[in-house]
Parts: structure tokens; sequence; C-alpha cells
């Protein structure tokens, strides 16, 4: 009986602490300047409530290729970067909004139900160059325009941010 008692203390024990269970993995320490800061987290999981994200960062979430045009660019280009769905599935994110901030100050709200396997990625690059400011980076968040129609309408352009600098989490 007593060994019936001590499992289930354990058991109610580990219910009781998800954090530790469920904590974030260990990213690399920053090495670069930082080009995402992400708010609005859980503080038991990420200090602060905040994670700050460096190119070696995002990187160690999953480098994905994705070639497609964009309303504003020319022919069809290569982006490099992270999978919106790999940073969301980092931070924890099941539902809700993110609250993007670019550097000039323009905000969209995106829904996390956006970040699917093949949907929009941070790009950090554009025909393997990094994307400077001057040319919409250091982030673009770019999704699949050719892949799907649906990704071809004004609601996900206004969600295409670039100069992307903050995501504020809204549950």
């Amino acid at each position: 009986m007593r060994w019936l008692t001590i499992a289930l203390v354990a058991a109610v024990w580990a219910l009781g602490f998800p954090a530790t269970a469920s904590a974030a993995p260990d990213l690399p320490q920053l090495s670069g300047p930082v080009v995402l800061t992400v708010n609005g987290l859980d503080p038991q999981l990420f200090p602060g409530g905040e994670v700050l994200f460096d190119v070696t960062r995002l990187r160690a979430l999953g480098v994905t290729r994705m070639r497609t045009g964009t309303i504003w660019t020319d022919g069809v280009h290569d982006f490099t970067g992270s999978r919106l769905k790999d940073i969301v599935d980092y931070l924890g994110l099941t539902g809700g909004t993110i609250k993007a901030l670019a550097l000039n100050d323009y905000s969209v709200d995106i829904p996390v139900s956006d970040a699917v396997e093949d949907g929009p990625i941070l790009a950090y690059e554009m025909d393997n160059a990094p994307i400077s400011v001057r040319d919409k980076g250091p982030l673009w968040i770019v999704y699949p325009f050719d892949a799907k129609p649906e990704y071809r309408s004004e609601v996900i352009y206004t969600r295409a941010i670039w100069q992307l600098e903050r995501f504020e989490v809204r549950r």
C-alpha cells in the first residue's frame, strides 16, 4: 500500500509541475545581433516571459528553403529561414495570435494557425545572401505564395511583414 501512496504522490507532483516536463529546449548562446525579440511568453518556461533570437538561434530550430515569387520582388527567389511552425512549436504556442512588429512600427496580427508544416518562414536570406534592412530584412515573413492560391490574398499579403523585429504573443 505504501508504494501506491508514493506512486500517487509522484504522479500528482509531476502533474503539478508541467513547466519542468515541457520546458523549452536550450538554445545556443547568442553569438550575433538580436534579430527577433519574442515577449508575452509563459515566465515559467522563459525567464521574464521573453526570448531573444539571433540568426544562429533561428538556425538551431531548423533551416528551411523556399522558392517563391512575391508581389514586392521581380521574379522567383530562393528564401532561407526558419519555419514559423518550428518557432511556434519551440515557444509552446497552441493557439491565439502573434502580433508581429516591424522596425518602422508596422504591425499585424498573425494567427498561430498560420504556422503549418509547409507554411510561412522567417526568412533571413534571399538568394543565398543575408537580407539587408534596405531589402526588407533582417527578417521577412514569407509565405509560399506560389504553392497555394489561398496564399495569394490581401489578408496573407498583409501578414508577410518585412523588417520584422518583434513578436508579442497574445493568447
